[in-house]
C-alpha cells in the first residue's frame, strides 16, 4: 500500500491550515468529507474533527497537526482513505507559500524567540536578519483512476420493472452489519448479465469507489468455456486497486482483498458463477460494498453465506412482442397473433426473441407467420437461431447438461421423451428407478431433480410438480432421442403411461366412483400412482396435467397400445366432466374409439361413444352426437345391456332438448328413467328426472320442473354424489327464480355458487353459471349495479371456457 511522505505531510499541515480559517470554505466541507471515509476505517479520526470553529475561533494548530498525521498514517494502509486525501489535495492544495502549520518536534532546531526551524539546518558564525526556509513544493502522489469495470448497457433493454423492484427491496431488507451479496439466477438467455449492469448503473451513485467486473465462466487456456479461477480474479482486483505486489496463494489473495477493500462503497458484478466454490473467495468482507452473482445455477450454497438469490423468469409477453417489434417493426403490428406465437416458441427469452427480431430485420419481406412456422418445426428455437451460424442457445443448454451429475443427465433425457408439461415427483421416481432394481431410487430421483432445479432446467410448479422451460423440453427431447437405446425409450414412455393410468384411475374412484368399469382393473405393474388428497387434489392433479394426460393418449394411439389409448379416455371422464375442453374431449375419445375396435372390446366401444357423444352435444355438433348415441344404443340393445341402452336414450334425450324438440325429448327422458328404475339405478334414475325437469323449464312448466329438481336433488344427495346434487341444486334455485321465488332462488344459487369454488364440487363452468342466473335475479329485483357485477364475473369465467357464452353475456351488458 503506497503512503504519503514526510514531504506529503508537509503539504497536508499548509492545505489544512488554509482551509481551516473558513470553515464556510468548499474546502472545509471536502474536508469533513474526508474525514467521514477515513472513519469508516478507524473511527477515532473522527474525535480530532474540530466541532465548534468559526472564523473568530480558528482551529488550534496542535489540532490539526494531530489530524493531519492520523490521516497520514492511515493513509499508508487503507486504500479509500489515500484516494481520498490524495482528491482533497488535488483540488485544494492550500497556498503555495505558505509555510506549514508550526509544530514542535524534538528534532526542532530554535533560532529566536519564536522561531522554528524545520527540517535540515544550516550552522554559521553570524547571522543577520530573518532565515526561512523553503522545501520544495512536492510532486503531486500518482492517482490510480477509479475502477469503473461494468461493461457497457445495451442499446435495446425492454421492461424487468419487477426485477428491478424486487432487487431494490433485497438491498434494503439486509442487516446494515452485513456484507451483501445478490444472486441473480435463471436458465441460459433470459438476459441475467444485461439486467444486473443495468442495475449496477442506476446505482452508480452508491458506489462512488469503483465497480470491479470478473467473467467468472471465461475463456480456458484452449479457448473453450469454463470455470475462471479465482485466485486469477483476484489478482485483477488487487492490482485494479492498486496493489503494488500480489501473493501467489488464494487464501492470502482473498485476505489481502479483504483488507484492500474495507470500508470501500465498491460494487463487484461476479458474471456467469459455476459455483458457490467460485465465489466464496471473492466476496467482500466489508457492509459498504456489494457484490453481484449471476449465474444459471441457483448458487444454493451461498444462502449459508448470507446470500439472496433472484430468479429471472422470461419477459413478459408484452414486453417480449415490444422487443420482437425492435427489428419486425410494422409486421409484428399487422401480425399480433404471430407475433405472440414466435414470442411464445421463443420462451419469451430476451435473447432468443432478440435473435428473431434479427432474423425479421435481416428478411424484411419475411412474415412474422413465416416465422413461426420456421420455429414450430424441429428443434424449434433452441437450433434455428443463430450468431454467425452459431446455435447460441443449443450451446449454452450443452453447457449446462454437460456439468450435471449422471443421474440427472439420465432424468433429463427421459422427461425429454414424454409428451407432457408437467411432471410429478413419483412419475420422476420411476424413471429415475430406470437405472436398475438395486438402486435407491428414492435418493436417486431427489438428488437428479435437485441438480436439475440447481441448474435451472427444471422448476418447481407446485407441491412435487415441476416442468422443463419450453424452450429447454426441445434440447432435452434431443438428447433423449439421440442418447437413449430404443428398449430404454420405449420403456421410458411405457412407464409414463402406466403412471398416467394409475393416477387417472384414482382420480375416478375419488370424483366419479360409479363411472368405474368393472373388470377392467389396472395391471399390477403398472407405475405407482401420483397420491391424491382428497376431491380437490384430485381435479387440482386432473387440470395441472390434462395436457400430459392428451399426450399420453396420443402416444398410445399412435404405437398401438389400443387398451391404454381407450382405456385412458374412459378414466379421465372427471376431466371432461368438470372442466369442458372441448376440443381435447372431441380428439380424445375420436382415438379412444378407434383404439376400442382394433382392440375388440365392446364395453371400451361402448363407452366411448356416449361420453364422446356428450363432448360432440357440448360442442354443438348434434348431428354426429346422435349418430353416436344411436350406435351406442344398438350395440347395448344387442348386447342386452339395460344400463347402455338407458345412457344413449338418455342422451338422444339431452339433443332433442338442446335443439328444442321437447315432446321428443320428454318421451326419451321417460324410457330412460323407465329402464333405470327396472335395474335399480337409483344415480341414473335421479339424473333422468333431473333432465325432465330441464324440460319442464323449457316449456315454461316451472311447478313440475321444481317437483322433478327436488327429488333429483334429494336422491342425490342420499347417494352421496355432492357434484351432481349441487348442480339440481342450482338448477332448482334458478327455476324458484323464475317462479317469483326470488329469495329462496338466490339462497340456493350461493349456496351451490359457494359448492362450484371449492370442495368436492369444484367447476368453473358451473360457476360461471350460477354467477349469470345471479345476475338474472337481480335484473329481476331492479337491482341493475349488482347484475352487472354477476354478469361480469360471469362472463369472465367464460371467455376461458366458452367463448360463445362470453358473447352472449357481452351482448346482454351492452343492453341498457
Amino acid at each position: 500500500m503506497r503512503g504519503f511522505s514526510s514531504d506529503g505531510l508537509g503539504a497536508l499541515l499548509s492545505a489544512m491550515a488554509s482551509c481551516g480559517a473558513d470553515p464556510g470554505s468548499p474546502a472545509w466541507r471536502d474536508l469533513a468529507r474526508l474525514v467521514d471515509t477515513a472513519a469508516r476505517a478507524d473511527p477515532s479520526v473522527a474525535r480530532l474533527w474540530p466541532q465548534h470553529t468559526t472564523r473568530e475561533q480558528p482551529a488550534e494548530a496542535a489540532l490539526w497537526q494531530d489530524l493531519a498525521q492520523e490521516l497520514h498514517a492511515l493513509a499508508s494502509r487503507d486504500t479509500a482513505t489515500q484516494q481520498a486525501l490524495a482528491e482533497w489535495l488535488r483540488h485544494h492544495p492550500g497556498p503555495a507559500n505558505v509555510p506549514p502549520v508550526p509544530t514542535l518536534s524534538a528534532t526542532a532546531n530554535v533560532i529566536s524567540g519564536d522561531s522554528v526551524l524545520h527540517g535540515p539546518s544550516v550552522q554559521a558564525r553570524d547571522i543577520h536578519g530573518g532565515v526561512h526556509f523553503h522545501p520544495p513544493t512536492p510532486a503531486p502522489l500518482p492517482q490510480l483512476p477509479v475502477p469503473r469495470q461494468l461493461p457497457p448497457v445495451t442499446a435495446r433493454f425492454i421492461d424487468r420493472e419487477a426485477d428491478r423492484r424486487a432487487l431494490n427491496a433485497l438491498r434494503t431488507q439486509r442487516p446494515a452489519h452485513a456484507p451483501q451479496v445478490l444472486v441473480v439466477s435463471g436458465l441460459a438467455g433470459i438476459g441475467k448479465t444485461t439486467f444486473a449492469i443495468h442495475w449496477l448503473f442506476e446505482h452508480a451513485g452508491s458506489f462512488p469507489d469503483g465497480q470491479l467486473y470478473a467473467d467468472l465462466g471465461g475463456q480456458t487456456t484452449s479457448g473453450e468455456g469454463g470455470p475462471v479461477s479465482p485466485a486469477v480474479v483476484l489478482e485483477a482486483f488487487l492490482v485494479a486497486l492498486g496493489a503494488s505486489s500480489v501473493p501467489t496463494g488464494l487464501a492470502q489473495r482473498s485476505a489481502l482483498w479483504r483488507s484492500m477493500t474495507s470500508g470501500l462503497r465498491l460494487a463487484v458484478l461476479l458474471d456467469s458463477a459455476f459455483t458457490a466454490a467460485q465465489v466464496r473467495p471473492l466476496l467482500l468482507g466489508t457492509p459498504t460494498g456489494l457484490t453481484v452473482v449471476t449465474s444459471r445455477s441457483n448458487l444454493t450454497g451461498l444462502r449459508v453465506d448470507g446470500a439472496s438469490v433472484h430468479r429471472l423468469e422470461g419477459l413478459p409477453a408484452e414486453s417480449a412482442v415490444e422487443l420482437l417489434a425492435v427489428g419486425g417493426g410494422t409486421r409484428v403490428v399487422r401480425e399480433p397473433a404471430a407475433a405472440r406465437e414466435v414470442v411464445r416458441l421463443c420462451g419469451r427469452l430476451p435473447l432468443t426473441v432478440a435473435l428473431a427480431s434479427a432474423q425479421l430485420a435481416l428478411r424484411p419481406h419475411r412474415s412474422v407467420s413465416a416465422l413461426a412456422d420456421s420455429l414450430s418445426r424441429g428443434q424449434g428455437a433452441v437450433d434455428t437461431l443463430r450468431v454467425d451460424g452459431e446455435a447460441v442457445m443449443r450451446t449454452a443448454l450443452d453447457m449446462s447438461y454437460d456439468i450435471l451429475p449422471d443421474e440427472s443427465r439420465a432424468l433429463y433425457r427421459r422427461m425429454g421423451l414424454l409428451p407432457a408439461d408437467r411432471h410429478d415427483l413419483s412419475l420422476l421416481t420411476a424413471l429415475a428407478g430406470e437405472e436398475g432394481e438395486s438402486r435407491d431410487t428414492v435418493a436417486t430421483a431427489d438428488i437428479a431433480v435437485h441438480a436439475l432445479m440447481e441448474a435451472n432446467l427444471l422448476e418447481e410448479t407446485g407441491p412435487g410438480t415441476y416442468r422443463l422451460h419450453d424452450l429447454v423440453h426441445p434440447h432435452a427431447r434431443r438428447l433423449g432421442e439421440e442418447l437413449e437405446d430404443p428398449d430404454q425409450h420405449e420403456r421410458t414412455l411405457r412407464c409414463f403411461v402406466d403412471w398416467a393410468l394409475s393416477t387417472a384411475a384414482s382420480a375416478e374412484s375419488i370424483l366419479a366412483p360409479s363411472h368405474r368399469l368393472p373388470g377392467h382393473d389396472l395391471p399390477t405393474e403398472a407405475a405407482p400412482a401420483t397420491p391424491l388428497d382428497g376431491p380437490e387434489g384430485a381435479l387440482a392433479w386432473l387440470d395441472t396435467h390434462r395436457n400430459g394426460l392428451m399426450g399420453a393418449v396420443r402416444h398410445s394411439a399412435r404405437v398401438g397400445w389400443h387398451f391404454s389409448c381407450w382405456r385412458l379416455t374412459d378414466l379421465m371422464w372427471p376431466l371432461f366432466l368438470r372442466f369442458r375442453p372441448s376440443e381435447m374431449w372431441l380428439e380424445a375419445h375420436r382415438l379412444g374409439l378407434a383404439a376400442a375396435r382394433r382392440s375388440g372390446s365392446r364395453q371400451g366401444e361402448g363407452r366411448m361413444l356416449t361420453s364422446g357423444a356428450i363432448g360432440l352435444r357440448n360442442a354443438a355438433q348434434y348431428s354426429e352426437a346422435a349418430d353416436w348415441y344411436r350406435q351406442a344404443l344398438e350395440m347395448a340393445t344387442v348386447d342386452g345391456d339395460i344400463r347402455q341402452q338407458a345412457q344413449a336414450v338418455n342422451g338422444l334425450g339431452h339433443i332433442g332438448l338442446r335443439t328444442h324438440r321437447l315432446d321428443e325429448a320428454r318421451d326419451h327422458f321417460e324410457h330412460a328413467l323407465r329402464l333405470r328404475e327396472s335395474i335399480g339405478y337409483r344415480r341414473g334414475a335421479a339424473l333422468s328426472r333431473r333432465r325432465l325437469g330441464e324440460t319442464a323449464l323449457a316449456s315454461g312448466d316451472l311447478a313440475t320442473a321444481a317437483q322433478q329438481l327436488r327429488r333429483a336433488c334429494t336422491e342425490l344427495d342420499s347417494l352421496g354424489e355432492t357434484y351432481e346434487a349441487t348442480r339440481v341444486l342450482a338448477l332448482l334455485g334458478h327455476v324458484l327464480d323464475r317462479s317469483g321465488e326470488h329469495d329462496g332462488g338466490a339462497r340456493y344459487l350461493r349456496e351451490a355458487l359457494a359448492c362450484f369454488r371449492a370442495g368436492d364440487a369444484r367447476s368453473e363452468h358451473w360457476e360461471a353459471r350460477c354467477l349469470e342466473w345471479l345476475g338474472q335475479a337481480a335484473d329481476a329485483l331492479g337491482d341493475h349495479e349488482e347484475s352487472v357485477r354477476q354478469y361480469e364475473a360471469a362472463r369472465d369465467l367464460f371467455r376461458r371456457l366458452s367463448p360463445e357464452d362470453a358473447q352472449r353475456l357481452d351482448d346482454r351488458l351492452r343492453r341498457p
